[in-house]
Formats: C-alpha cells, structure tokens, sequence
C-alpha cells in the first residue's frame, strides 16, 4: 500500500507517517517550510518539497498513490490574512482533490477541525450530525475545506473526513506552550476554565487515522477523541500534577481577558508574531467543543486507550527527558 501525506511535518502528520512506516506503507510527504528532521529520506518514505497548491507536483507525487491524508493547513491567526487561510485551507482542498481523481487515488482522508462545531452548549455533546457553526476565520476556512472534501465524495470521489478532538502528546510544540506556562507557575484560568474539551493522545488519534482509512464510509464524518469530556480547569489541574505544581486559585473574568487578548493582538500584529494572547486563544476557556465518538466507536471499532492522566504523564516525562522542561 501507498499512502501520501500533506502536513507531515506537523505533529500529527508526522506521528500519522509513523504509524503508517510502522505497518509497511510506502510513503510519500509533502514537505513545504518545516523539514521532516525526525526522518531520513530514503527506503519507504519520499519526500516531497513544494507547495499544496500546485497542481502539477501534486498529480505527478499522486501517481500509485492508495490513499492520500490530507493534514496541511494554515495556522496562527495574528500572521495569516483570510485571504491566505481560505487559499489553502480551502482552495487548496479543491485542487488537491482534483489531483487526487486525475491520479487515480483510491481513498481521500481529509482532515478537518473541532472548530468548525463553534460553541457547544453547556449539556450538549457535538455529534458529527450537529450543525457546524464556526466562530473565527480559521475554522471558517476549515468548514469550507470540509464542505468542499464532502461535494467531491457526492459526485463519487471516495472521501472520507475527520475532525480531531484536542489532541496533545510527547513532541506536541503546540500543546506544550500550555504545559510549559503551567509548570513554569504563569498560567491562569480564564472564566473559572468552565469549557469543556475532548482530549486524545496521539498514539489513539493515529490509531484512529488508520482505521478511518481502512473502514471509513465514503462521504462520512468521523470524530477522533477521546472518551473524557474534560473542564480546562480539570486539564490545567491534571497537567499541573504531571508537572508537580499547582495552578493559582485566581481566575481572570472574561471581559478584561478580552480587552487585554485584543489589545495585545493589535500590538503584536505589526511585527509580524503572534501574541501571547489573542482572542482566538481564548476561546480555548470559552467555547466548549465536548465531541461525541459513538459513531466512531460503532462503525470503526475505534477504542481510544489512553486516558488523559497517564497520557499527560507520559507526555510530561517526554518533554524532561528531552530538556524541553
């Protein structure tokens, strides 16, 4: 089997490669600034320098591929224009698929986001039949991919899509910002950290990945999480212990957060770096984005086995052992 993967030198894409080396694919990468550092090009794996918006490469890098994992996106909001985010994490979608159908691929896994869900109310878990209701530019280009990854699969294109649950484990640079801040006693909660997230360790989201390729229906959403639904209060707890600390009693209201993320994204934006707080950041306490995997769990037989404790745990141990802690 052949598989190629956009986004593989993030996180999940690179652990997804991984996973995939692991049970004897091939596997082709497409590489655009961050190198694949972890991985030598050569044996099973070939690497792919260009950008996910050109046809031609990606028809040619597509040939005798059996299924294509679409993982790259545009992140970071303060540096990144709508224009820009809505060209690759929406655009590019559409050529991409185009390229896929010209080379034959037999199976599209597109990924999503969480975001796309919005704000979930409070008692409600977000199946995948819930009405996406995005709040900010990047899920917004995130649900115009999704739609657009779900308009091929009904004019025959087998796609299938996945939407990620808050995923963290050992490598993760974007999650250990938060576990960094925690253990070095500058964190606090903002609105008493009432929103609940659905965290998943990495090697269970993989697992997760793997199956929505082999058993996913064509033209389907999947959600990948975990099984705890977690208060950001409970998850900044938990890290706390992992890392032997304990978080301030002290939580910031919300309004002040937000004139404070604003004001702090104005000034930040002129130099071209994100702040390091933004409103978009902030949505991480607010808006809650609890996700359901019982459709996963019945049509795929996924059973993610880590739970948030002994992931965090190992997570943390990671991040020492490498001296990031």
């Amino acid at each position: 089997m052949r598989a190629f993967v956009t986004g593989g030198s993030g996180f999940i894409g690179g652990r997804l490669i991984d996973a995939l080396l692991a049970k004897g694919w091939e596997v082709g990468a497409l590489v655009h600034r961050t190198p694949l550092a972890r991985f030598e090009p050569e044996g099973k794996l070939t690497i792919v320098h260009g950008d996910i918006g050109d046809a031609g490469l990606l028809r040619r890098s597509l040939q005798g591929t059996d299924v294509l994992f679409h993982l790259a996106a545009a992140l970071g909001a303060s540096r990144i224009s709508k224009r820009e985010f809505f060209r690759i994490n929406a655009g590019s979608v559409e050529s991409l698929l185009g390229a896929a159908r010209e080379a034959g691929v037999r199976r599209v896994v597109h990924f999503s986001s969480a975001g796309v869900l919005g704000k979930v109310a409070d008692g409600e878990v977000a199946d995948e039949a819930r009405a996406p209701d995005p709040r900010n530019v990047y899920d917004k280009s995130k649900l115009e991919g999704e739609r657009l990854a779900l308009k091929a699969a009904e004019a025959g294109l087998d796609v299938v899509v996945i939407r990620p649950g808050w995923a963290y484990g050992p490598g993760d640079r974007r999650t250990f910002k938060l576990i960094r801040s925690i253990a070095r006693k500058r964190f606090v909660l903002v609105a008493k950290g009432r929103g609940r997230q659905t965290p998943v360790f990495i090697d269970d989201l993989a697992a997760g990945i793997l199956l929505c390729a082999a058993k996913g229906r064509p033209g389907e959403v999947y959600h990948l999480a975990g099984e705890e639904i977690l208060t950001v209060k409970t998850m900044a707890e938990t890290i706390a212990r992992c890392c032997g600390v304990s978080i301030p009693s002290l939580s910031l209201p919300l309004l002040p957060a937000l004139v404070a993320a604003g004001m702090l994204a104005t000034s930040f934006r002129p130099l071209g770096i994100e702040a390091p707080l933004t409103p978009g950041k902030l949505g991480f306490f607010t808006d809650s984005k609890p996700m359901s995997i019982a459709k996963t769990k019945r049509e795929l037989g996924y059973k993610p086995a880590t739970d948030f404790q002994s992931g965090m745990a190992r997570t943390v141990d990671w991040y020492r052992a490498n001296g990031w802690l």
